[in-house]
């Protein structure tokens, strides 16, 4: 698959001299901006394509397929959401978008929690702690230190695995626990639960 990122250097001047660029189809307004890479390969495709788009959570993904586009619309697509990666597939026919969203997927609502995973690092898992389905790992915190510091019902409900309901609660927990956290050069005693 191609990605974006190698084309973006050196195909952001060739995007402002082509004719298509001129005409205000695929136009950049500055170098980086965009899919610039994707959007002259574009210019020059006749033929429809498959788009799909894949939105990547915090917890959770999902596909949606766009159907088939004309290569015009994909670049108005690409031009209306430039915070979107995207590439061509292998073949050449079909445009894969990603969109990275700040939230939980609608599967993990309900079912997020933050804990520790077994080497004392703060994670955030899909279901309880105790099933081990690590989703994202954020630091390794200081045990020894945060059970001296914190009340014991706060180290108790860490260990058990706090649900996470919405954002709020989940930028408020991560906010709480950061005060723990060790520097990345420090080994961690391992918690007991």
């Amino acid at each position: 698959m191609w990605t974006l990122g190698s084309f973006l250097i050196g195909l952001a001047a060739v995007l402002h001299s082509t004719p298509a660029a001129a005409s205000g189809v695929g136009a950049v307004s500055e170098p980086g901006e965009g899919n610039p890479g994707l959007i002259r390969i574009l210019q020059e495709h006749e033929e429809p394509l498959a788009v799909q788009l894949h939105r990547r959570y915090i917890c959770g993904e999902e596909t949606k397929p766009f159907g088939q586009m004309t290569s015009a619309e994909v670049i108005r697509i690409l031009m209306s959401h430039p915070e979107w990666t995207a590439m061509l597939s292998q073949d050449g026919q079909t445009v894969l978008l990603e969109e990275k969203i700040e939230d939980f997927s609608q599967s993990c609502k309900g079912n997020v929690y933050i804990g520790l995973d077994k080497q004392g690092y703060l994670s955030l898992f899909e279901g309880a702690p105790k099933k081990e389905k690590v989703v994202k790992t954020f630091f390794q915190l200081d045990v020894r230190y945060m059970e001296s510091s914190l009340p014991q019902d706060k180290v108790d409900r860490l260990s058990e695995g706090i649900k996470i309901s919405d954002m709020d609660e989940y930028n408020s927990v991560l906010s709480t626990y950061s005060d723990f956290a060790m520097p990345a050069n420090q080994k961690v005693m391992k918690p007991t639960y």
